[in-house]
C-alpha cells in the first residue's frame, strides 16, 4: 500500500475590538507580518491554477461572495504578493492571509497524526501572531478556529491529498463523496442554530448550511461537497491533488487525525477498485440532513428509491478494506506508538476507533462526547442552558459556542474541558509539540523546505509545496521536491548549499 501525503488547511476567525468586515483583508495582513519567528517571505505562485477543474476544463472566474465583495469594492492593497505576506516556517508549513482570514496550511506528512499534531501546533503560530499585532495595534485581538460568524459567512477548513492522476475524477468522486457526506458524525464541530434553511437548536456540522452543489469548483460561493479544483501540488501529469473543502475545523486533534484518515481509507479502496458504490439520492440533502440529525438515526435516501444509514455506510469502507488490505492487529491505542507508522497501521487503528465511537455514540453519548468536538460542545452548551435557565434561542449560546474555538489556551471553553477531563486530552504528544513548530520529526518534502528556510535562507529565492528555487554563483537552480521520497532530516542538515541541492538531487 502506497503512502498518502496529505495536509490540512485552517483558515481563523479574527476578532479585534473597534474593527469590522470592511478592514479584515488589511488587519489579517498585518497580524500574519506580526509573526515573530523564523521564516522565509517569497512563496512561489507559478503553480497555483484555482480555475482548472479535475473534469478537464478551466472556468472562466471563480465565484465570489456579494457580501465579501461589497468590503473590497474600490480598495486598492498593492500586488497578491503583498497581500497574502506570505510566511514559509521552518517546519515546511505556511502561514498567510487568505481572503481576509490568517491560514496556517500545515507541512505535509503521510501519517494523519502527525498532520493533525501540527495542525494543532499552527494554533499557537496565529496565537503568537496575534499577540504581537495585539501590542502594535493597541487594541484587544482574539483568534478563532472556527467556520462561522454566525451571520452568514463561512470561511474554510480544507485538506490536501496528493493522489495518482491515472485515478481521474469519476473514480475519486464516486469513492470519496458518500465518506465526505458521513464522516461530519465523527469529526464534525459542531454549531448552535442554523444560517440557512430551517432554523434548528443545534446542528454537527459548522459548514452543512454552506452546501449547494454534490461538486464543483468554487470554494468561495456556491459552496459542494466535493471540490473539483485541479491544483496539484506536485508534476500534473502524475498527480491531482484532491482539495476537500467540506471539514470542520477541530480543536481536537483527535477529530482532525480522523478527518483525514477517512478519506485516506476511501482514496485506498480507489486505488485499488474496491472502494463501496453508494448512490444518494440527494447528497447536499443527506449531508445536511445529517448534520441536524439529532436522534442520531442518520437514514439517507437512495436513488434506488430505499434508504440507508451512515452507520452502513462507514461499515461498508471498514469492511471492505478489512477484506482487500493485510492489515495487522494492534493494541488498542488512541494515538500511534510510534511515528512513522505504515498506512496499513494507520487503517486499522483508525477502523478500530471509529467502531468504538459509532457504538458509543449510541451507547453512551458522554462518552462519545469524551472524543468528539460537536458532542463535547453540545454537552458543554447542555450544562450551560440548564444552568442559566436559557433557550437554545438565547443568542449567549453562539458566544459559548464561539468561546469553544478559542486557540487561546487561558481563554478557550475546549481548553477548560481538557482541564477538567470533559475531553480527552493528548497524552504523551502534548510533551512534543515544540517538534512540530522547528520541525524534527516529519519525513516528507516539507523536511528541505524547512531546513533551506532555516539553513540556506541567504541563496533561497522561492520556495512553493512543489520546488524549490536557488541562485548560486548568479545562476538560478531550482529543486524539484519529490513528494514520494523519505527526506531524512540528519542527512540534510548542516550542509553547505551545493551539497545541499546536491543531497535534493539524490
Amino acid at each position: 500500500m502506497e503512502r498518502i501525503l496529505a495536509g490540512i488547511e485552517t483558515e481563523y476567525g479574527l476578532w479585534i475590538k473597534g474593527r469590522g468586515a470592511d478592514s479584515q483583508v488589511d488587519d489579517a495582513m498585518m497580524l500574519v507580518r506580526s509573526y515573530p519567528g523564523e521564516h522565509f517571505a517569497s512563496w512561489d505562485y507559478r503553480f497555483e491554477s484555482p480555475r482548472a477543474d479535475l473534469r478537464g476544463f478551466t472556468v472562466g472566474q471563480l465565484a465570489y461572495d456579494p457580501e465579501d465583495a461589497k468590503f473590497d469594492t474600490g480598495k486598492s492593497r498593492g500586488s497578491d504578493h503583498e497581500v497574502r505576506s506570505d510566511r514559509i516556517l521552518p517546519n515546511g508549513a505556511r502561514f498567510y492571509n487568505d481572503h481576509g482570514h490568517p491560514e496556517y496550511a500545515t507541512p505535509e506528512c503521510f501519517e494523519s497524526f502527525e498532520t493533525a499534531l501540527h495542525d494543532y501546533a499552527g494554533q499557537y503560530t496565529v496565537l503568537r501572531a496575534a499577540k504581537v499585532f495585539e501590542r502594535e495595534v493597541g487594541r484587544e485581538v482574539k483568534v478563532y478556529k472556527n467556520n462561522t460568524d454566525f451571520h452568514g459567512a463561512s470561511y474554510g477548513t480544507h485538506e490536501s491529498f496528493l493522489v495518482p492522476r491515472s485515478l481521474g475524477f469519476e473514480k475519486i468522486y464516486q469513492s470519496v463523496l458518500p465518506m465526505l457526506v458521513v464522516r461530519q458524525i465523527l469529526t464534525g464541530a459542531g454549531k448552535v442554530g442554523s444560517e440557512h434553511g430551517d432554523w434548528v437548536p443545534y446542528q454537527i456540522s459548522q459548514r452543512a448550511d454552506f452546501f449547494v452543489e454534490p461538486f464543483n469548483t468554487e470554494t468561495l460561493y456556491r459552496r459542494p461537497i466535493f471540490n473539483t479544483r485541479d491544483e496539484p501540488h506536485a508534476d500534473p501529469d502524475k498527480w491531482i491533488r484532491l482539495h476537500v473543502i467540506s471539514g470542520d475545523a477541530n480543536m481536537s486533534p483527535d477529530c482532525s487525525s480522523m478527518k483525514l484518515g477517512l478519506v485516506k481509507l476511501a482514496l485506498q479502496l480507489a486505488i485499488v477498485g474496491e472502494a463501496p458504490i453508494w448512490k444518494f439520492k440527494n447528497p447536499v440533502d443527506a449531508f445536511k440532513r445529517i448534520s441536524r440529525d439529532m436522534t442520531f438515526e442518520f437514514k439517507i435516501e437512495l436513488d434506488s428509491g430505499s434508504w440507508t444509514t451512515a452507520y452502513e455506510v462507514f461499515e461498508s469502507y471498514f469492511s471492505a478494506a478489512e477484506a482487500v488490505f493485510d492489515l495487522p492487529s494492534l493494541p488498542d491505542q488512541r494515538h500511534p506508538s510510534s511515528i512513522p507508522e505504515t498506512p496499513e497501521t494507520e487503517i486499522y487503528r483508525d477502523i478500530t476507533m471509529a467502531r468504538q465511537q459509532l457504538s458509543k455514540l449510541r451507547s453512551d453519548f458522554s462518552a462519545f462526547a469524551k472524543e468528539v468536538d460537536w458532542a463535547a460542545k453540545k454537552v458543554m452548551l447542555e450544562q450551560i442552558v440548564e444552568s442559566e435557565g436559557l433557550t437554545w434561542r438565547d443568542h449567549s449560546l453562539q458566544a459559548y459556542d464561539l468561546e469553544y474555538h478559542n486557540v487561546d489556551p487561558d481563554e478557550g471553553l475546549y481548553f477548560a474541558l481538557r482541564e477538567m477531563g470533559q475531553v480527552d486530552d493528548l497524552g504523551d504528544a502534548e510533551d512534543c509539540l515544540e517538534d512540530f513548530f522547528v520541525g524534527r520529526l516529519d519525513t516528507s518534502r516539507a523536511v528541505p523546505r524547512g531546513i533551506a528556510v532555516k539553513e540556506h535562507k541567504a541563496h533561497l529565492k522561492t520556495a512553493s509545496w512543489r520546488s524549490l528555487v536557488f541562485e548560486v554563483d548568479g545562476k538560478a537552480i531550482e529543486i524539484e521536491l519529490d513528494p514520494t521520497r523519505t527526506y531524512r532530516r540528519e542527512r540534510l542538515q548542516g550542509l553547505d548549499v551545493v551539497s545541499f541541492i546536491q543531497a535534493l538531487r539524490g
